[in-house]
């Protein structure tokens, strides 16, 4: 159906900077609303940064004006993060969501871990 695969996970010290890449295949609506999810151990996962199929944006206020969500077409999501902290350690997801059915799918997570 839809498969979601992530790339630019990795380790780096804080205050550095990564680049996260999603790739979308299979049967895609070019309507839809792809974010990016992270989970940390012993936490729920929350989401960290969703675009609209418009270019409208949102985050969350711990990622506010260090992150920055973009995409390149209806498939094709990217997430600059810059400044990271400690803190910003999880295993980040790629979501998309189909805006008429509700239905979400997800990538298979890539661990970002930022050290101090």
């Amino acid at each position: 159906q839809v498969q979601l695969v992530e790339s630019g996970g990795g380790l780096v010290q804080a205050g550095g900077s990564l680049r996260l890449s999603c790739a979308a295949s299979g049967s895609i609506s070019s309507i839809n609303f792809m974010g990016w999810y992270r989970q940390a151990p012993g936490k729920q996962r929350e989401l960290v940064a969703r675009i609209t199929s418009g270019g409208s944006t949102n985050y969350a206020d711990s990622v506010k004006g260090r992150f920055t969500i973009s995409r390149a077409n209806a498939k094709t999501v990217f997430l600059q993060m810059n400044s990271l902290k400690p803190e910003d350690t999880a295993v980040y997801y790629c979501n998309l969501e189909n805006v008429i059915s509700r239905a979400n799918y997800w990538g298979q997570g890539t661990q970002v871990t930022v050290s101090s």
